[in-house]
């Protein structure tokens, strides 16, 4: 049996992750996109058959990518020159124009099957591609999240099969029409979540020949893909820190894998030298974004860690009660998603408050029935919305929740020691986005919302509401106190 070699070196949720970190004591640099581009680089001249693909949510999390809205990541990438990228949901972020104006900046192609101009029926951007390597035909096809359909939902214009099953199906129809055209592999690259992809691995006829999906959005770290209807999935964590490659054999009569080998490559100066020119620009960004954002705007009693958003964290609980106090409200719900860094402190600059929390948008307030409140907190408490998919939240000092997973609800609700009672009304607090996906994420409709009385606008931007709160409180400090707590 004849075959032939084929690398896939493959990043997902790379966040504006420009900078390389000194980590230990020898001060050796991880991380970055110089010295991701080095290997990258390497890697290309090593191997005759290389295909670089990136799965979603190149952008945001970073003040370099905020301050340009984008453009320096995308600017960024051209040096990497990826063969293929698909959208994860922060290509969102900076408004749909613009991000029509960021595909035509890229000098890659960016594919998604399942987003639809909704009026002419219309594929919004372009839904595979053909890659051509050493006689190997690559069809990759690109799927989209539907936590991006919820921040679309106030586009008219953009509709999507936003179901697994529906995605299957376009998959089917797409990866059909190339049944006659010598495709060796078949490649999903999808930003859906690790638990998702294996889910739409099941959905997947054989006759369909999907080969292998490269998922992103969960930031799922794995030890070797799993394997899901003879369908290979892997995703490469988050960040810059590190790489997958697939090292494969295909046998291009059967147009199938032969044989294959995976690794999570670490990125470090022990593996590569950094591409020097791109670090030269990289760091022409850095001291232009530097020179503004290097003011001092408080400082921490203490470093204010986030290591996850599932669990409650000592810096999610500052920034929720800061959410709370400016909007004169019982509760504050703040996405934990929302938080993008895993520390911040003592010493906080304003990059460093905004690599923090990029995100402005308007905060609300909201007066619910306790009854309402408990089905809030018992929907997104639950354990299936803890995989690392689901949205998650921080809460202010005068809540107490206990969750119990045997009976699968809130067992005790508190706000400012008292029970929650059903017949009592209460103010939340929510920013924008959780505004408009609150029946995906907190399982309450807008119009049960906006019942008890008629909201308010606190604010049009939440991002100065916790920056002003730090400005007006230094020293502040918060610990892990029990304000969540799940109960086994």
């Amino acid at each position: 049996m004849a075959t032939k070699k084929l690398t896939i070196l493959h990043s997902n949720d790379m966040h504006g992750d420009f900078l390389a970190e000194v980590q230990g004591a020898g001060g050796r640099l991880v991380g970055g996109l110089a010295l991701l581009s080095g290997y990258i680089n390497r890697v290309r001249r090593e191997e005759e058959n290389v295909i670089y693909a990136v799965s979603g949510d190149m952008l945001q999390g970073s003040v370099i990518d905020s301050e340009y809205r984008g453009i320096s990541t995308i600017e960024v990438m051209n040096y990497l020159a990826p063969d293929v990228v698909t959208l994860g949901n922060h290509e969102f972020d900076y408004g749909l124009p613009h991000l029509l104006f960021l595909e035509k900046m890229a000098n890659f192609p960016i594919v998604n099957a399942n987003l639809y101009i909704r009026k002419q029926n219309k594929r919004l951007m372009q839904p595979h591609l053909v890659l051509a390597r050493g006689g190997i035909k690559v069809l990759c096809i690109g799927i989209i999240t539907e936590t991006v359909i919820e921040a679309l939902r106030k586009d008219a214009q953009i509709a999507s099969f936003i179901t697994l099953k529906e995605a299957g199906e376009e998959v089917g129809r797409i990866a059909g029409a190339y049944r006659r055209a010598d495709i060796d592999l078949t490649v999903l690259l999808t930003h859906i979540g690790f638990e998702s992809d294996c889910e739409l691995a099941r959905l997947l006829r054989p006759e369909w020949g999907v080969d292998l999906i490269i998922g992103g959005h969960s930031h799922t770290v794995l030890q070797q893909p799993a394997c899901v209807n003879n369908i290979l999935i892997a995703q490469a964590g988050v960040g810059t820190d590190q790489i997958g490659r697939f090292d494969l054999e295909i046998d291009d009569a059967n147009n199938s894998i032969a044989g294959w080998r995976w690794q999570l490559i670490p990125i470090d100066q022990s593996l590569t030298e950094p591409d020097r020119e791109l670090e030269a620009y990289i760091d022409s960004l850095k001291s232009e974004v530097d020179r503004k954002y290097s003011a001092i705007v408080c400082k921490l009693a203490r470093r204010l860690t986030h290591p996850r958003r599932e669990i409650e964290t000592a810096l999610g609980n500052l920034l929720a009660d800061a959410v709370a106090e400016m909007a004169a409200a019982d509760v504050a719900l703040l996405g934990s998603g929302a938080i993008r860094v895993p520390q911040l402190g003592p010493l906080v600059t304003l990059g460093g408050f905004l690599a923090c929390y990029p995100f402005s948008e308007p905060l609300t307030r909201f007066t619910v029935s306790g009854a309402l409140l408990r089905r809030m907190f018992n929907h997104w408490m639950r354990p299936e919305n803890r995989s690392g998919e689901g949205e998650c939240y921080q809460v202010n000092g005068a809540v107490r929740a206990v969750y119990s997973e045997r009976a699968r609800q809130v067992a005790t609700l508190t706000v400012r020691g008292r029970p929650v009672q059903d017949g009592e009304t209460y103010t939340v607090a929510l920013a924008g986005y959780h505004v408009i996906n609150c029946e995906a994420n907190l399982g309450v409709t807008s119009a049960e919302l906006a019942g008890e009385r008629a909201p308010r606008v606190v604010t049009t931007a939440i991002q100065d509401v916790l920056l002003e709160y730090l400005r007006e409180n230094q020293n502040a400090s918060r610990i892990v106190e029990g304000r969540l707590v799940y109960q086994a």
